[in-house]
């Protein structure tokens, strides 16, 4: 059973900066790329970002991109994203997904049904 399990996330001024962690287990971490998403209430899930499965490529969503970093350790099983310069749109629930596509790619970045965890809150604010 695939389980994520996001931390790192926090209350933060705009500018400053943040680094969500993702612990997976209960499937082979290194096969698949893994990305973030996010969501705010009222509005759908948001790409952020999806690295391929060996860390060598990755995609940003425009809102984002300059801005954050995904990176993988996948002899620890964990999934990051350094996030600087944070602004306030950048408030949200963050989560990351097991994607079923190996590469980096705006399809791989937000597929329907993708598990993920539990999600962690990043609020940025003065």
């Amino acid at each position: 059973e695939v389980h994520l399990v996001e931390s790192g996330g926090g209350l933060v001024q705009p500018g400053g900066s943040l680094r969500l962690s993702c612990l997976a287990s209960g499937f082979t971490f290194s096969a698949w790329a893994m990305s973030w998403v996010r969501q705010t209430p009222g509005k759908g899930v948001e790409c952020v970002s999806v690295i391929s499965f060996g860390g060598a490529h990755s995609y940003y969503a425009a809102s984002v991109e300059g801005r954050f970093t995904i990176s993988r350790d996948n002899v620890k099983k964990i999934l990051y994203l350094q996030m600087s310069n944070l602004k306030s749109e950048d408030t949200a629930m963050y989560y990351c997904t097991k994607t079923t596509l190996t590469s980096a790619s705006a399809a791989a970045c937000n597929q329907p049904g993708s598990p993920r965890g539990q999600g962690t809150q990043v609020t940025v604010s003065s």
